[in-house]
């Protein structure tokens, strides 16, 4: 199994390029915040509780994906400092181990183009961080910079790519 790890900043156009890839070569699409609004649910952002059953999905899904034999799964994903680098240095092994392989893919755009796509409506609806001065407040003290993401094959500047033609590029890197 293939793993597409797109991974970047919140409104770097994760999810909106992780669809239009999903519809592009047929994958099945695993958006992070599927999980975060779950685990919230029971355990607020950050705590033991909320890392450890987030981390328990994560790999319940990949491994699942893995067993079932699917060609390939995207996930979405916003490193920031409540996801442990020894959870990600450990799923990248255990999917290599596997004969699987994870490809990371860094989505970037600049901040003022995140910042203005942090009130779109459908960031709204989808329970997503919105708010301008707390992600100025959470990139200033660091919550994004950890953990790293070891191996990224592919950098795209989203600020004036559109998802269909980032989309393109990822699938050219992938066949």
């Amino acid at each position: 199994m293939k793993l597409v790890f797109l991974y970047g900043p919140p409104a770097a156009g994760k999810l909106t390029i992780a669809r239009e890839l999903a519809a592009l070569i047929g994958w099945r699409l695993f958006h992070n915040h599927l999980t975060v609004n779950l685990v919230l649910a029971l355990y607020d952002f950050g705590t033991p509780g909320f890392v450890g059953l987030r981390e328990q999905i994560w790999l319940t899904v990949f491994r699942r994906a893995h067993a079932d034999r699917l060609p390939g799964l995207i996930f979405t994903f916003n490193p920031e400092n409540s996801v442990p680098q020894r959870f990600i240095d450990d799923l990248f092994v255990e999917v290599a181990a596997g004969g699987g392989e994870v490809i990371p893919i860094e989505l970037t755009a600049s901040e003022a183009e995140i910042e203005r796509r942090l009130g779109s409506e459908t960031r709204h609806a989808e329970g997503k961080l919105v708010d301008v001065a707390l992600y100025r407040e959470l990139r200033s003290a660091g919550v994004f910079s950890s953990p790293v993401i070891p191996g990224t094959q592919l950098r795209l500047d989203t600020t004036s790519l559109t998802p269909v033609e980032a989309a393109a590029r990822i699938h050219h890197l992938l066949y």
